[in-house]
């Protein structure tokens, strides 16, 4: 199995070779929008093959791009348009009209305008559009990257915690040339072929259930939870919330500056919590662990399943998919792994008897008392526990596990873990 991240390598460069960059990377974006332009106009057509038969030269032409520049700027908008293409099929149009609910599966077709591309960026081939040098009077290593002027060298700053990429076990790739706030970064994607996981391999099983109240509630076989607490997160965002509808009363161009700057702080605070969450997981319980997740792949939280407009914002909001993502390659690099699991009934199923009642759950109090057999406990533990209850039943031999509400299912007691 192969797992991948990326390296993100601040640039020292002087204002001369800055202004290369900005060159460069200004004019792969024209060439994106016209690359997206195109496939806009000709049925969605994203095989880059195809596309580079009709563009290539325009690009080389009209925006001075490089051989190797013009094909990753058409496999740039390209691989743009598949995921965007993927995103729309996983996740239907939904509308309520005359008390029912409709849902229609989209494709690319219901684009309304071509995908723009805003930011000026670069895709860098390693070897041919970027390499690691040694400087010619000293030896240390520096960064030559490839322009649309002559090839600028540079110094850089990797952080201590990424120069462990830099042994043999990882295999370097396509490199992104960005800018912010005046310093430019190439953000290096890395692989590293690794073991695949199995069932014999599981030495621990942890189910988490992720919510606002609680970020993520945790559940292991030791029958111990950890909470990790979203009060303190709800409270930020809500400032960011408060800020962002001032500057959007406003309207000014300085306000909309302000947005922007806004939106990009709280995203990178956001990952930040995802990152220390995840990486407190994979710490605590080491090699071997099966982290079990809720498959939210198309859940759309409607106002009508929940207590409002405001929680209903909030869930929306909330980065679920990036916890995610962070958890799986963290915890893929440990040599432990994470399974995803059908969410039906985990938070209205009874881990002690099985009996799912939607009822039982008491939102205000954030408590779920059963009514067959008495059991009580904290919503988000009992979400947490079912959870963990299915992978279980997937380290047992259930390729598919899920709970159904009539058959009743052994609580998680009684599933032995290796």
């Amino acid at each position: 199995m192969q797992i991948g991240e990326t390296i993100k390598v601040r640039l020292t460069s002087e204002s001369g070779t800055n202004l290369l960059f900005f060159q460069t990377a200004y004019q792969y974006m024209l060439g994106c929008n016209f690359v997206s332009e195109w496939i806009f106009q000709h049925d969605f057509c994203i095989n880059s093959n195809e596309v580079q038969k009709h563009v290539y030269y325009d690009l080389r032409e009209l925006f001075g791009l490089k051989a190797q520049m013009a094909v990753s700027c058409i496999k740039t908008v390209t691989a743009r348009y598949q995921t965007v293409d993927t995103q729309m099929r996983n996740n239907p149009y939904r509308f309520t009209a005359d008390g029912k609910h409709y849902s229609f599966h989209r494709d690319m077709t219901w684009l309304q305008k071509p995908i723009a591309f805003n930011r000026p960026q670069c895709d860098l081939v390693r070897n041919r559009d970027y390499s690691f040098v040694h400087n010619k009077i000293d030896g240390h290593i520096q960064l030559s990257i490839n322009t649309l002027g002559k090839r600028a060298v540079c110094d850089f700053v990797l952080p201590e915690s990424m120069q462990r990429f830099f042994d043999s076990s990882w295999t370097l790739g396509t490199a992104k040339l960005v800018e912010l706030n005046g310093i430019w970064y190439l953000h290096i994607s890395v692989t590293k072929n690794v073991d695949e996981f199995e069932r014999g391999d599981v030495k621990h099983v942890v189910g988490i259930d992720r919510g606002l109240r609680f970020l993520a509630s945790v559940y292991d076989e030791q029958q111990k939870t950890q909470f990790f607490s979203g009060k303190e997160i709800l409270r930020k965002r809500d400032k960011f919330d408060a800020v962002r509808a001032q500057l959007q009363a406003k309207g000014t161009r300085s306000a909309k500056r302000r947005l922007a700057s806004i939106s990009g702080r709280e995203n990178r605070w956001m990952s930040d919590v995802n990152h220390c969450i995840s990486k407190a997981l994979v710490r605590r319980y080491g090699p071997g662990t099966l982290f079990v997740l809720e498959d939210l792949t198309g859940v759309s939280f409607e106002e009508e399943n929940m207590h409002g407009a405001k929680q209903t914002h909030d869930l929306r909001n909330w980065s679920f998919y990036d916890l995610e993502t962070k958890l799986t390659y963290k915890a893929n690099e440990s040599g432990s792994s994470v399974l995803k699991v059908n969410p039906q009934y985990t938070s209205q199923r009874c881990p002690r008897c099985g009996a799912v009642v939607k009822g039982n759950r008491d939102h205000s109090e954030h408590l779920y008392r059963c009514r067959q057999c008495g059991y009580t406990s904290n919503d988000d533990r009992i979400g947490a526990m079912n959870i963990y209850t299915l992978g279980t039943l997937w380290v047992s031999g259930n390729e598919n596990p899920q709970f159904d509400k009539i058959k009743l299912i052994e609580p998680a007691e009684s599933v032995s873990v290796n």
